[in-house]
């Protein structure tokens, strides 16, 4: 394989690993800024509850978005055996 393939192989690994994990990460972002400001205009500053809003935000976020993030992932990973047998 060739450094240019290696480097495909590379970027296009990078981009599989944004693309998944990029949804979850998001909606904890939002739903932290969310509690954020909540917590600032009210002036509770209790940690929990920024954590189980967050946690539970992720958890429905890996339910709805999981079979777009598992079928990103196989593709990738049958891209890869192909490329391996190709050698």
């Amino acid at each position: 394989m060739s450094l240019q393939g290696s480097l495909d192989v590379l970027r296009e690994a990078f981009m599989t690993i944004l693309t998944v994990s990029a949804p979850v990460l998001l909606i904890a972002l939002v739903v932290g800024l969310i509690i954020s400001i909540i917590q600032a205009a009210t002036q509770i500053q209790e940690q929990t509850l920024s954590f189980v809003p967050k946690v539970l935000a992720v958890i429905g976020s890996l339910i709805i978005f999981g079979n777009f993030m598992l079928n990103a992932i196989i593709a990738y990973t049958e891209k890869i055996f192909e490329i391996i047998a190709s050698l």
